[in-house]
């Protein structure tokens, strides 16, 4: 970015994956082979660059995504390495909305696994080109083609085979490139970085031939001019068929399929060439779009260094102690020392660094532009979701939402000095992570930590330990109920009390409808001006919704709720925005006191991963918990239970899988709905 870059020429990327399916290893040899890292890190050293925070590093699992910038040939490549683990989808998510391209790694023993799947239907959502990448190619019980199918199969994705490995298991040594019809084999003296290319050795030659066919059909349905030219037997270029495939994973037509051994580094040169030649640009993905935040009109930003400046904060970090906020400019250009509008504050702010990054290292540049992925110091109060534009020309880009969390712990400090520094700390966190809500028990005096999951709540206890110096007492999980009404039920009344010198009156009744599970919390309006007039009916409604956040029957927020404003009354000189305030209330709280309730508990989608001979175990298990089966799928050697179980069954089954498994079940799990008590 300190030189100029030409947006046809950059690639934002992600690696998406399973845990364990190799994401970070494979992202670690792209930084090897691009010159990025002078020595291979790995993740089961501690030492893989990308996983820099501690707690990844102890535990080999990604956490937090970490950018970086590498160059191959003529391309800029910008990889957001984002993490497998369920608990930690807002950071997915967030990757997700400032990418134009993806590459999904698959183990070549496991295939498609459960959160392979939800990442991929993630990039579904946001339309995201993609690629595949079939790692592990050396393991013992490698299956290619079962992975491939495994695509189709479960992800309903269209994999179009562009290399075929040679061999498999502890016979593979190289790919087949069915593009140019040439094998490559790399040296294993010389860390993967020396490969040779050549003809076809006859054992493979006839598989090759065959899926050449297989692929030049394959982009033939999706391409005229291709399709003309193999149907009438004609030549088809290289420059013809790798445009042809370009334009097909761009329109998510295929998904072109490479192989390797990240491990054992083979494969990579080749899947950044893939990526060069196939993932889009900025300038090959829709143009991003906004709206006026007063007008309300729609904008439209095309990717160019000199338009009118359009950006997006898609994470926050607190890195020692400092605020670093992570951008992916779509227009316009940024210069350290600038000032920017923030239309979501209302205000400008002012850019001390723009920062290349490169996982926890940082270099300063002096200015960055459309298509650039960068990080910026200096902002005090804008927050992940938030745009930043000039004053003339303001824009709302999408703001992003996020799941309630499902998980509470209760904490406290340890010591007088661990109380002092807590509340600060907490702040940093929830700055950070929109999806960890802190709140605290009024009854009890604890500080309540809410999040998406068991590991989520554990990584945070663990970071205030390591990161911060802060040691709480942590109390045992509690589950995040919810409340609702099964039945209408009516109440209303009468505000009329003398404050601080002045008489305030109002009049309310409501009703309240039971809604549909996750229909949220809805308001209409059925009084006439005359009643109520319509200066009044935005405070009643907060009243109201502020009401129902604290719940009746155990304190728990009420949900799918409709209320029905039916009647209320004035006093002319009396009505005041405080009484309707209070009265809204209390009309909610009589309609609470009549009314039909119920608890609505948390609902979770597992998947459990057994040997076949413990699988009646497993299933014992879960029918103990109050789980209910919903099928369970053999696949080479193990059994994959699907069940839906209540979240409050769920504590401690990590270690009851395992001592019930002898240490080889694993699960995978993630909040599905809420259902009654």
């Amino acid at each position: 970015m300190s030189k100029q870059k030409n947006i046809s020429k950059i690639r934002n990327i992600r690696i998406m994956a399973h845990i364990d399916a190799g994401r970070t290893t494979v992202t670690e040899r792209i930084l090897y082979y691009t010159g990025k890292s002078y020595k291979i890190g790995e993740v089961h050293d501690g030492e893989a660059v990308m996983d820099w925070m501690q707690d990844e590093q102890d535990r080999g699992i990604t956490i937090t995504s970490a950018v970086t910038t590498c160059e191959w040939k003529s391309s800029v490549i910008q990889i957001i390495d984002t993490p497998g683990h369920v608990d930690f989808t807002v950071e997915v998510e967030r990757a997700l909305r400032v990418l134009d391209g993806a590459i999904g790694v698959f183990c070549a023993v496991g295939g498609v696994e459960p959160q392979s799947e939800t990442v991929w239907r993630q990039a579904d959502r946001y339309s995201v080109p993609r690629m595949a990448f079939i790692n592990k190619m050396d393991r013992t019980g490698a299956n290619f083609f079962t992975a491939v199918d495994s695509m189709v199969e479960k992800l309903g994705a269209n994999p179009v085979v562009i290399q075929l490995p040679m061999g498999e298991e502890d016979r593979f040594k190289g790919v087949i490139d069915l593009i140019d019809l040439q094998q490559i084999i790399w040296d294993d003296q010389s860390l993967g970085e020396e490969f040779t290319t050549g003809d076809i050795d006859p054992e493979f030659e006839d598989l090759a031939q065959e899926y050449r066919e297989k692929l030049l059909e394959a982009i033939s349905e999706h391409d005229d001019d291709i399709m003309e030219k193999y149907l009438g037997e004609e030549e088809i270029s290289r420059g013809d068929l790798v445009a042809a495939i370009r334009r097909a994973t761009i329109d998510r037509k295929i998904v072109p399929v490479l192989c390797g051994s990240a491990l054992k580094n083979k494969g990579i040169q080749p899947l950044l060439d893939a990526i060069e030649s196939f993932l889009p640009s900025p300038k090959d993905v829709p143009c991003v779009t906004g709206i006026h935040p007063e007008t309300g009109e729609p904008l439209e930003f095309l990717p160019e260094k000199n338009g009118q400046l359009a950006a997006l904060i898609f994470k926050v970090s607190m890195i020692e102690g400092r605020k670093l906020s992570f951008a992916r400019i779509y227009s316009g250009k940024l210069e350290a020392g600038a000032e920017v509008f923030n239309p979501a504050l209302n205000r400008k702010e002012k850019l001390s660094r723009i920062l290349e990054m490169h996982a926890n290292k940082r270099e300063r540049v002096a200015q960055a532009s459309a298509g650039d992925i960068i990080g910026i110091v200096g902002l005090k109060d804008s927050g992940t979701g938030d745009t930043l534009c000039s004053q003339d020309y303001p824009v709302f880009l999408e703001k992003m939402e996020y799941e309630d969390p499902v998980i509470s712990i209760a904490i406290e400090p340890k010591t007088h000095g661990d109380q002092e520094k807590l509340d600060g700390v907490l702040e940093k966190f929830t700055m950070e992570d929109p999806t960890l809500k802190v709140s605290r028990d009024e009854e009890t005096g604890q500080t309540i930590l809410s999040g998406m999951g068991e590991l989520h709540l554990e990584i945070i206890i663990s970071r205030m330990l390591k990161e911060f110096k802060t040691n709480v007492n942590v109390g045992n999980p509690q589950v995040v109920y919810r409340e609702v009404v099964t039945a209408p039920a009516k109440g209303e009344a009468v505000f009329e009390r003398d404050i601080t010198g002045k008489s305030h009156y109002a009049k309310v009744a409501i009703s309240l409808l039971p809604l549909e599970r996750g229909a949220g919390v809805t308001f209409t309006s059925m009084v006439t001006e005359e009643q109520i007039p319509e200066q009044y009916i935005a405070v009643i409604e907060t009243g109201i919704r502020e009401s129902l956040e604290g719940g009746f029957l155990k304190g728990y927020p009420l949900v799918d709720v409709g209320i029905v404003l039916e009647d209320g009354g004035v006093e002319e000189g009396r009505s005041s925005e405080l009484g309707f305030s209070v009265c809204a209330s209390m009309a909610c709280k009589n309609a609470l006191n009549s009314a039909a309730l119920a608890l609505l508990e948390p609902i979770m989608a597992v998947d459990v991963f057994v040997p076949d001979n413990y699988m009646g175990d497993a299933i014992s298990d879960l029918n103990a918990r109050g789980g209910k089966v919903e099928s369970i799928n053999p696949k080479a050697g193990i059994q994959i239970v699907k069940a839906v179980v209540p979240l409050s069954k769920m504590f401690g089954y990590s270690t009851a899988l395992r001592s019930a498994t002898q240490g080889r079940g694993t699960f995978a799990m993630q909040f599905s709905r809420f259902g009654k008590v």
